[in-house]
């Protein structure tokens, strides 16, 4: 069998047609955006449209969306600078739930350390953050609520929207990560409320190295990038114009393919669910109606999650634990505790994440090759 990637949650392979609408913006068309003569003022051209196009996927306006490296740097930049921009008004306190990506809560604790009040919301046992979570924890202090739309690790999603809305009463200002959340679910900036919101290309089959930031127009945000007046002079440094380029006609193409994409991902996520029908001891964490179908979170009762991915590595099955690996160990997820899991049962659990390109047969051979590694290590 050759090698079946089933890690896209982490990243997905770059689309060969949208490597072919960069190229030109890496050789011909190669002028810095901000130069004025006629290669600079192509290159802006494509800016623009990129910027046009992101906004209108979105519903936002072109001058609400700023490029970024990454997702990571979105979600730094939202709440730091969120963060900076409402201390001004004597607000210092932030509502961060429990299950963010680490680019939020490392953000939120380089914060803590500068003197920021950092309270963490917690979440059910199905790994969503609910109304009732949030609205005890919100007093005029209150600057910023970070609540992610769909969650990496679980692909438990959010009702952004409600949470939103609870935030705006209490006076703070809403950020949501995105970045998982877009390739598999329609973002609507007015309809969800939010007021900054994240994306990062290489999760909807884009180039790595490229994120986007909305900041909706009235809301104060603390310049991010110093050294150049690029990004309306918020986030210096010279535009990626390729990557942007692959941004914008990444996420165009994923939008457009949403529904195809869910019918053909919840179809291999049952695949792959039915493969393994055959063994005991394995649940699914998260599970919750209308959450993400790419991502497939088990718990294997008496199997080692670091033993099991190196296992299926061994089989050309690239799977994931949820969390980064140190060195040969990998640590509990702060998702799966934050959802009442014991850091032994943490240690048990995976995550199955699937993509555009994965057909149902390597789907069910990988399921097939997990069965039996799941026996050996058992037994």
């Amino acid at each position: 069998m050759d090698a079946v990637y089933l890690d896209h949650a982490a990243t997905t392979p770059l689309d060969k047609e949208i490597l072919e609408k960069m190229l030109p913006y890496l050789t011909e068309i190669f002028g810095n955006a901000d130069s004025p003569h006629a290669l600079g003022r192509k290159a802006m051209n494509a800016v623009d449209n990129a910027r046009d196009c992101v906004a209108a996927l979105i519903n936002a306006k072109p001058n609400e969306v700023y490029f970024t490296a990454g997702g990571t740097e979105a979600d730094n930049w939202a709440v730091i600078g969120g963060a900076y921009a409402a201390k001004e008004k004597g607000r210092t306190k932030l509502l961060i739930s429990a299950i963010e990506h680490h680019a939020v809560l490392a953000a939120a604790e380089k914060l803590r350390a500068d003197g920021f009040e950092i309270v963490q919301i917690p979440v059910n046992e199905g790994g969503r953050c609910e109304l009732n979570a949030l609205e005890p924890l919100l007093d005029d202090t209150v600057g910023l609520v970070a609540v992610m739309a769909a969650n990496n690790e679980t692909g438990a999603v959010q009702p952004i929207k409600e949470l939103a809305d609870l935030a705006h009463k209490a006076g703070a200002v809403f950020f949501t990560d995105a970045v998982q959340a877009a390739p598999y679910m329609p973002l609507d900036v007015k309809a969800l409320g939010v007021d900054m919101l994240s994306l990062s290309s290489h999760k909807f089959y884009g180039p790595k190295g490229c994120g986007a930031l909305y900041i909706k127009n009235g809301v104060k945000i603390k310049g991010h990038v110093v050294g150049g007046e690029q990004e309306r002079g918020l986030r210096g440094g010279t535009t990626n114009v390729a990557a942007v380029v692959g941004l914008a006609e990444a996420y165009k193409k994923t939008v457009e393919n949403l529904p195809q994409t869910t019918e053909t991902l919840t179809t291999l996520r049952k695949a792959f669910l039915d493969g393994l029908s055959v063994l005991d001891g394995i649940t699914v964490n998260g599970g919750n109606e209308g959450d993400l179908p790419s991502v497939l979170n088990l718990r294997i009762e008496g199997v080692n999650n670091a033993d099991f991915v190196y296992s299926m590595d061994l089989q050309g099955v690239c799977v994931a634990a949820g969390s980064a690996c140190a060195s040969a160990s990998i640590k509990p997820s702060h998702v799966l505790t934050a959802m009442g899991f014991t850091e032994a049962q943490a240690k048990e659990c995976v995550r199955i994440s699937f993509g555009k390109y994965n057909t149902e047969e390597e789907v069910r051979e990988a399921a097939k090759k997990a069965v039996e590694i799941i026996n050996r290590l058992r037994g």
